[in-house]
C-alpha cells in the first residue's frame, strides 16, 4: 500500500514553485490512497455497463468535489481498468497505479516498432497525467499498420531523475507549468526504447464501445467540480437572506440538478446496452459532455457574479476549484464537439464524418 508520494527534485523545484509541488503531492497522495482503498474493497467503482454504472460516476463526482486533480488521476486509473477488461488485457494488480496517455495533439508523437524481443515505443507523449505517480500506463502510438494501444511499465517512481539518462520513460522538465489543474502533473514524457505490450488491435482503443462510456465518466468529474465551485454560494445563501444571492443559488441548483439527472440517465442507458448494439454510445457521450460542460460554465459565471472577488482572493480551496474546473472542462472541445453532435444528429454516424 502507498503512504506518500516522494516527489523527485525535478518536480519540487519546478517553475510552479512550492504551491505547484504541493498540488502535485496532494493529488497524487489522494489518488494512490483511493486506488489502495479500491484494491482493499473499501471503495467500489464498478466497471461501466455492469449494472452499477451510476455508482461508478458517483465515485468520480465525489472525488472531483474534493479535489479535481485527484479525480483526473483516478479517472485515468479507472478508465485503464475498464479498457484492459474490455480488450482482454492483463488485469491491474495490487500496488499498480495506471494512467491513460492517449492525447494526440499536432506534432511528433510516439512510434511503435516490433523487433525480435517484442514491441518498443519511442518519441514524445504529451499531457501524461500522473507522470510522477503512475507505475503503469496505457498509451497510444503509431505502428506500421496503424494506431495502436500499448501497456507499459513506466518505472518512473523508482528511477527518476536517473531515468533521463537512459532507456525508459522520462518526464520533460518545464513542460507542465499550468496554474489550473497543476496537481494533475501532466508534463510531456520522453519514451526511449520502452518495452510495450499491445492491448487490442489497430484502432481498438477508439472503436470499442467503452471509449464513449469513459467520455461520460469524464463529465461526471466535471460535474463534481461544479458542485465544489457552488459550495461557497450555497454557504453564503444559508448564512443570510438576500434576493440576489438566492437568485443565483436557484439558478445554480437548477443546473446542477439537470447535470446530475442526465448523468444518472446516461448510466442507466449504458447498463441497458453496454456493447452499444444500438449504436448510440457516441451520440450519448457528445450530448452529456456538452450539457455538463455548459453547466460548468454557467455555474462558474453565477457563482462569480454572486460572490465577487472575495472567495477567489481569500478562500484557497474555492480559488483552486474555480481555476481547476476552468482548465479541466476544456477537454470538451467547444464548437468542434457541438459540430460533431449536430452532424451526428442530422446525418448519422457515417455521413457526418
Amino acid at each position: 500500500m502507498h503512504d506518500a508520494i516522494p516527489l523527485p527534485a525535478a518536480v519540487e523545484t519546478s517553475d510552479g514553485g512550492d504551491s505547484a509541488a504541493l498540488a502535485v503531492r496532494r493529488a497524487a497522495d489522494r489518488f494512490t490512497r483511493l486506488v489502495d482503498a479500491m484494491t482493499a474493497g473499501t471503495v467500489e467503482a464498478p466497471l461501466p455497463g455492469g449494472g452499477r454504472t451510476s455508482a461508478r460516476f458517483d465515485v468520480l463526482s465525489a472525488v472531483a468535489e474534493d479535489d479535481l486533480c485527484a479525480a483526473r488521476l483516478a479517472e485515468g486509473h479507472l478508465d485503464a481498468v475498464a479498457i484492459l477488461a474490455e480488450l482482454d488485457g492483463d488485469p491491474v494488480a495490487p500496488g499498480q497505479y495506471w494512467g491513460v496517455w492517449a492525447a494526440e495533439p499536432p506534432g511528433s508523437g510516439l512510434t511503435a516498432t516490433r523487433g525480435p524481443d517484442g514491441w518498443v515505443l519511442n518519441g514524445l507523449k504529451q499531457y501524461c497525467s500522473g507522470a510522477h505517480s503512475c507505475t503503469h500506463a496505457l498509451v497510444t502510438a503509431t505502428a506500421e499498420d496503424g494506431r495502436r494501444l500499448f501497456a507499459v511499465r513506466t518505472g518512473i517512481p523508482e528511477s527518476l531523475p536517473e531515468a533521463e539518462a537512459g532507456p525508459g520513460c522520462a518526464p520533460v522538465p518545464g513542460t507542465w507549468r499550468a496554474i489550473g489543474m497543476a496537481g494533475s502533473d501532466s508534463p510531456d514524457i520522453r519514451f526511449t526504447d520502452v518495452p510495450a505490450t499491445p492491448v487490442g488491435g489497430v484502432e481498438g482503443y477508439l472503436r470499442r464501445p467503452g471509449f464513449h462510456h469513459g467520455g461520460v465518466g469524464v463529465a461526471a468529474c466535471w460535474y463534481g467540480g461544479a458542485r465544489a465551485v457552488a459550495r461557497v454560494l450555497f454557504t453564503r445563501a444559508e448564512q443570510r437572506a438576500d434576493p440576489f444571492t438566492d437568485t443565483h443559488a436557484g439558478a445554480v441548483d437548477l443546473r446542477l440538478y439537470t447535470a446530475g439527472t442526465v448523468l444518472r440517465r446516461a448510466a442507466e442507458e449504458i447498463d441497458l446496452d453496454p456493447l452499444d448494439k444500438a449504436g448510440t454510445a457516441g451520440l450519448r457521450a457528445l450530448r452529456v459532455r456538452a450539457l455538463v460542460a455548459e453547466v460548468c460554465s454557467e455555474v462558474l459565471d453565477h457563482v462569480g457574479r454572486a460572490t465577487g472577488a472575495g472567495p477567489l482572493c481569500h478562500d484557497e480551496r474555492h480559488a483552486r476549484a474555480v481555476t481547476d474546473l476552468g482548465v479541466y472542462v476544456r477537454q470538451h472541445h467547444a464548437e468542434r464537439d457541438l459540430a460533431a453532435l449536430g452532424g451526428l444528429v442530422a446525418r448519422g454516424p457515417e455521413e457526418s464524418r
